[in-house]
């Protein structure tokens, strides 16, 4: 009998529903179009479905028409960005995912007390941009732990390594552990910077890996947390694992000699997309679906301050 293992968690985590929700809140109060500077969450079904309510995203806020309501993405921006909405008199609302801002007051604290901040992340992220632009004369990105071995800093002595919300635990540490051998007077963080939902989704994945033989994450290309699922499934063991962004691209031929299929979905995925690939596994005969529950999820974040009434 052919099997489908459900992981849960998956989908939307509270920082991403909270990020959606405010997208639609300000288009019901405010009316179309409320911009949206770069995508609310990095999912395109998301964005797609935003933009036919009336949301238009742009890439910077010089886009976007003076005055305009302006939606900040749940990756967060840097200080320039709010001087430039403010030049540009945009009324704004700020989606950012509460970890995210953690990881920036933590970045303020770290360059006031005199500490080169070792921010582990990908150049050219968002979220990255974001809290490097807080101290951006402090900060250096460490792109995983090959980078680790060119670093320059300018005080050994006074180091402070932050993260990335999304990255790979595993990765992560192995770059701590890295950077400690280099500077053994590295500072961390107060708290750990992984979001707890790429954790929760990571150590699902994991124990999904090892009881199947097909692993299909749900998610986009450009979202990091899924991209990670893949790998993390990888590395537990699962034979073979891919990311779809939908049902639509799952080859069947992925399916051949498959006994157990195993399905999650990254963090800014909404439920109906996985239902859709349970949907396509039952038409090949995976109808049997049985949920994977590791931990329980209850946490939510209040709306953005701009739109608490």
């Amino acid at each position: 009998m052919k099997q489908v293992l459900l992981a849960s968690p998956r989908g939307y985590c509270a920082g991403v529903d909270r990020a959606v929700r405010a997208v639609e809140t300000a288009l019901q109060r405010h009316g179309a179009p409320v911009y949206v500077r770069k995508q609310i969450v990095h999912n395109t079904h998301v964005v797609r479905r935003l933009e036919r309510l009336g949301a238009i995203f742009v890439d910077e806020v010089g886009e976007v028409p003076p005055g305009a309501v302006t939606v900040f993405s749940a990756h967060g921006v840097s200080p320039a960005v709010h001087e430039a909405a403010a030049e540009r008199s945009l009324r704004t609302i700020d989606a950012t995912c509460p970890l995210v801002t953690k990881v920036h007051r933590e970045a303020v604290r770290a360059a006031a007390r005199g500490d080169q901040i070792l921010l582990i992340g990908h150049h050219g992220h968002e979220e990255v941009e974001g809290t490097s632009g807080e101290a951006p004369t402090d900060t250096i990105v460490v792109d995983g732990p090959d980078a680790v071995a060119d670093l320059e800093v300018r005080d050994p002595a006074r180091v402070t390594w932050l993260s990335q919300t999304t990255l790979s635990v595993t990765e992560t540490e192995q770059t701590v552990r890295l950077l400690r051998e280099r500077f053994p007077q590295l500072s961390d963080p107060p708290s750990d910077d992984i979001c707890y939902a790429t954790q929760n989704r990571q150590e699902a994945v994991a124990a999904l890996a090892a009881r199947a033989e097909l692993v299909l994450v749900v998610g986009s290309a450009n979202s990091s947390n899924s991209v990670r699922l893949v790998e993390v499934a990888l590395e537990a063991g699962a034979p073979a694992a891919y990311l779809v962004e939908d049902a639509t691209v799952v080859d069947p031929a992925w399916l051949d000699g498959v006994r157990t299929a195993g399905v999650t979905s990254g963090a800014s995925v909404s439920e109906d997309l996985v239902e859709q690939v349970l949907g396509l596994l039952a038409g090949h005969g995976f109808g049997d679906v049985h949920e994977l529950r590791t931990v329980e999820e209850n946490l939510s974040f209040a709306p953005p301050r701009e739109l608490r009434s």
